[in-house]
């Protein structure tokens, strides 16, 4: 069980896992730069002597970025490791890992050689056992402190460039929570107020899908590893033409709160959750990163939101016209492209024209804006679990675009994309490391399907598991009340034949028949007369 992971889908070296390993945050670590971990199996680095990987020296792309980011040297991020740490373990064949030790995603097994395609289903075909676990398990994740990962609380400059590591323990959760925030956080110029905020690594440009299908691969397996449980999947929510958040009940993600609208039903365990990194105004004033902290309840009042900036929830007809567009990306490759299907998927494109910079947001921003609350924050979305049902959703629309219209890879930018978005660029602030052009591949190469896209038989099999659950559950009770019911029938029956044989016996010895016995004398005529008719019954004429 120690051995069952998932990993990323590599030809021969894979990278691997969030920021920041625990083993690489030593002062020894930072300053030699180097994330090179034992793995335990064999105590070499990387699992060098059983042939998993080896440390090597972190390679970057030289390719030009876009001109949205027009400084150099000043954010940690940039050329993502390098500012940390220069080697990594590189693992081999179907290894990942920050030291080797796990599989790649879709591979399973002591040696990483059982191949196994995982389901994704819509949260509303699960059965009521795997509604309870999904809670359950993300309640756990949220209550655990990660073993494996810190989170940086101050920039490599203010570590003294390693002397003084800067690190803070989260929960499994909030290692992802943070994450999120780091990789769409302003970039620090320098002093209080002095950021530069058109900038984000993982949004507003073509790394958004790849960079999100890799977070939610990370996601999944930090849950199977945490409960053992390998069977485990992400489920998503299909919120076209929805008229509200109808995952909002306190058996999925958390009703409204009565004395509240602005907060979670205590009758959720969502209500207790505390949120962190969500205060991005106040970092950018102070100049400074999140310290982790917690800073409230889960805020959500889906619907009550700005109309202007969002209509509604979007439609099918949206999706379809998103999944119409050809290009990838086009443009600039930011905000700003036109007749772009990322930037249209984004949610900066008109989902009705395609045309980018729209005024009114779509598709995946809409979400984010109609839940009102702490998902509206791009830094701090990721604190309410909802924002995982809802990019599960849309990584199924990037899949339903790579399986329509079978991209070439060179369809990936290369260079000119805004800084962090090339297709050779690391994805910060992943360790050791994946770039962007790997996952621009179907997710059955990386392991995992979605129920909706699977044949109509099978989608039909899908839809019906939560009513064959209750029907199994119910069962012994159908059975039992159906053995009762065949008892009884036997006794009356029994009862029956039993009264029929005395009676015949005596009914034989005085000469009658059976029928004479139970015979009733016949008082009236089966057809009436019309006397008979016309005296007792009125006609509907007569009675009108």
């Amino acid at each position: 069980m120690w051995f069952i992971k998932i990993t990323v889908f590599l030809l021969f070296l894979v990278l691997t896992k969030q920021q920041f390993p625990r083993l690489c945050t030593t002062r020894e670590a930072l300053l030699t730069k180097e994330c090179c971990p034992l793995w335990e199996g064999d105590g070499s680095a990387c699992g060098a002597r059983s042939g998993r990987g080896s440390c090597e020296d972190a390679a970057v792309s030289d390719q030009p970025d876009g001109p949205q980011y027009p400084f150099s040297g000043l954010d940690d991020r940039e050329k993502w490791p390098l500012v940390f740490y220069n080697r990594t373990c590189q693992c081999a064949g179907n290894f990942m890992g920050f030291n080797c030790a796990d599989c790649k995603f879709g591979y399973f097994g002591e040696n990483c050689n059982e191949r196994r395609e995982t389901l994704r289903r819509n949260i509303h075909h699960l059965t009521r056992s795997e509604r309870n676990r999904l809670v359950s398990y993300l309640n756990l994740a949220k209550q655990t402190v990660s073993r494996d990962y810190v989170v940086a609380t101050g920039t490599y400059r203010e570590m003294g460039n390693g002397s003084s590591p800067m690190f803070a323990d989260v929960s499994v959760y909030d290692v992802f929570v943070w994450m999120h925030y780091y990789v769409s956080r302003n970039a620090l110029l320098g002093g209080p107020g002095n950021v530069w905020p058109d900038v984000d690594f993982g949004h507003w440009a073509p790394a958004f899908s790849p960079w999100h299908r890799v977070y939610l691969l990370h996601w999944e397996h930090e849950i199977r590893k945490l409960t053992g449980d390998t069977s485990f999947s992400i489920p998503y929510w299909d919120w076209r033409d929805a008229q509200g958040c109808d995952v909002c009940t306190d058996d999925l993600m958390g009703a409204r709160s009565r004395q509240d609208p602005s907060l979670i039903s205590p009758g959720s365990v969502f209500s207790s959750w505390k949120v962190l990194c969500s205060q991005a105004e106040v970092y950018n004033t102070r100049g400074v990163l999140c310290d982790a902290s917690e800073e409230g309840p889960i805020r959500r009042n889906p619907g009550n939101h700005d109309q202007n900036l969002v209509e509604r929830l979007p439609t099918s007809a949206e999706v379809e016209f998103t999944l119409s567009l050809p290009n990838y990306d086009t443009g600039a490759m930011d905000r700003t492209a036109n007749m772009s299907f990322r930037n249209t998927l984004e949610g900066f494109g008109d989902p009705r024209t395609g045309l980018g910079s729209s005024s009114r947001l779509g598709m995946h921003a809409a979400l984010h804006v109609f839940m009102n609350g702490s998902m509206s924050s791009v830094q701090g979305s990721a604190n309410d679990p909802i924002f995982i049902l809802h990019h599960a959703f849309v990584d199924s629309i990037y899949e339903q675009w790579l399986r329509r219209h079978r991209p070439a890879p060179s369809q990936y930018p290369e260079s000119n994309a805004p800084i962090g978005h090339n297709g050779d660029y690391h994805m910060a602030p992943f360790l050791p490391l994946h770039r962007n052009k790997e996952y621009f591949i179907s997710s059955k190469e990386l392991g995992y399907e979605y129920s909706y896209l699977l044949n109509a038989n099978q989608r039909f099999a899908e839809s019906m598991r939560p009513f064959l659950e209750e029907i199994q559950d119910v069962w012994p009770w159908i059975l039992l009340a159906g053995l009762c019911g065949g008892i009884i029938t036997i006794i009356i029956a029994a009862a029956l034949l039993i009264t029929k044989r005395k009676y015949k016996g005596m009914l034989w010895s005085s000469g009658k028949s059976w029928s004479n016995v139970f015979s009733l004398p016949e008082r009236q005529p089966l057809i009436w007369g019309n006397d008979t008719k016309e005296a007792n019954h009125h006609n509907y004429q007569t009675t009108m």
